[in-house]
């Protein structure tokens, strides 16, 4: 009997799973983005951080918005932060579309959502060593510059390694931005894996020789939604109510 209800278990998660091709559709009206509402729209995802503390939001026109909270830093405290895992791919592109809040507080930098693989969670100061996982979000920083922050086999430390933008990059405040990153998993025992990132369709970084991983049992198998200030303490915390809203979130093969 046990057999037969872990099974069953195991059937249901499996088939909770997304696929790709994946648009995520926010429902409901506007107002508070409720858990029940979260649920129904990004199945499988097995954490969370801002929806329960009622930080996160959809506005009148469907699009998403999380509000930053004053003094916090990370997804538990500041912002918002979730994985939806999709079926197991050797490449998969994602884009959305952001816009960040007037006069919005860029202090030192924080996180926005990209793609992510294999059977841990590696960010936050957990490195990623072949076996575990990668993940492969975007940044912003000081002054509204931007990069892409990755946590790869052959990261230098424990935390992500910084792919920057041009040096004259900068996030516009109160106006659409359009982000895509494509990831192309490697060969096992090469650096042939991919990583690019287009803002508004201009490619503003581009590596063709990533190693994500050093075993055959993972891939790209999910979506890394977190946007939060941070950073390791609190001088990166923002000093004034600000947010950043997203429309347009799809993941395709």
């Amino acid at each position: 009997m046990r057999i037969f209800v872990f099974l069953a278990a195991l059937s249901l998660q499996i088939t909770a799973l997304a696929e790709l091709p994946l648009s995520i559709s926010i429902s409901g009206e506007a107002g508070p983005y409720t858990k029940e509402r979260w649920k129904a729209d990004w199945p499988g995802c097995e954490f969370e951080g801002g929806i329960k503390d009622g930080r996160v939001m959809v506005t009148e026109n469907k699009w998403l918005r999380v509000n930053f909270a004053t003094g916090k830093i990370g997804p538990e405290e500041g912002g918002a932060g979730w994985r939806m895992p999709f079926g197991k791919h050797e490449a998969a592109e994602m884009s959305y579309t952001l816009r960040f809040s007037k006069d919005f507080d860029f202090v030192k930098g924080g996180k926005l959502p990209g793609l992510c693989g294999g059977p841990e969670n590696v960010s936050g100061g957990r490195p990623a060593n072949g076996t575990n996982g990668f993940s492969a979000r975007l940044m912003w920083r000081k002054d509204g510059r931007g990069e892409a922050y990755v946590y790869h086999k052959n990261q230098k430390g424990d935390y992500g390694d910084s792919f920057a933008f041009p040096a004259d990059f900068r996030f516009p405040t109160d106006a659409p931005v359009k982000v895509r990153i494509a990831v192309s998993m490697n060969t096992l025992g090469k650096r042939d894996g991919a990583l690019r990132v287009w803002i508004d369709e201009k490619l503003l970084v581009e590596h063709s020789d990533m190693e994500w991983r050093s075993v055959n049992t993972f891939g790209v198998d999910g979506l890394y939604f977190e946007t939060f200030h941070g950073g390791g303490d609190k001088s990166w915390a923002p000093t004034r109510s600000c947010w950043v809203e997203f429309a347009e979130m799809r993941v395709t093969k």
